[in-house]
This record gives structure tokens, C-alpha cells and sequence, in this order.
């Protein structure tokens, strides 16, 4: 996967499209990421030892992969993903601008 939990991302599809957050959890089994404040949905939950009150809870919901784009440290704008090697290791770099993104 080109992105990973902490990267600071821009949804390039569907309807929260030119949001932004950061990735709260990666499956990358499954090629979907949970990012902050995004895909918004309401879940009905029984009353439990953390939620006693029970009711309607909103949280984010799990969306592809290849909707979401990294963004570019430098210029703030959403950037494809390259990888270099840096003292025998891999590390991704933003095609646009060639900063380092780990």
C-alpha cells in the first residue's frame, strides 16, 4: 500500500472528495484505510460497559485505498507516491516535490 497510519491524506473520490485527515487504521489485506473525519456513518449500538446510554453513534467508516493520495510535506498538495533507497533502505518520497514522506 502507498499510504500507512499517521500519513496525512486528501480523498480524491467519491462524496467526501478534497477532504482531508490522517489515517486512524490501515487493512491492507482488504486495500481499505480509515481516515479521520471521513466517510461519517451512524451505527445503532445496545447499551454496553463502555456505552451504558446505548443509541446512535457516528464514526468513520473504511474506504478504498485508491481513493485516498498522500500529501506533500512542501507544497500541501495531494502527490503520488515513489520509493528511493537512503543508506540501504526503502523509503517513499513524493513524486512531486522529492521530500520524504517517512
Amino acid at each position: 500500500m502507498h499510504v500507512k497510519k499517521g500519513d496525512k491524506v486528501m480523498v480524491i473520490s467519491g462524496k467526501d472528495k478534497g477532504k482531508t485527515g490522517v489515517i486512524l487504521a490501515a487493512f491492507p489485506k482488504k486495500d481499505r484505510v480509515v481516515v479521520e473525519g471521513v466517510n461519517i456513518v451512524k451505527k445503532h449500538a445496545k447499551p454496553s460497559q463502555d456505552n451504558p446510554q446505548g443509541g446512535i453513534i457516528s464514526r468513520e467508516a473504511a474506504i478504498h485505498v485508491s481513493n485516498v493520495m498522500p500529501i506533500d510535506p512542501k507544497t500541501g498538495q495531494p502527490t503520488r507516491v515513489g520509493y528511493k533507497e537512503v543508506d540501504g533502505k526503502k523509503v517513499r518520497v513524493a513524486k512531486k516535490s522529492g521530500e520524504k514522506l517517512d
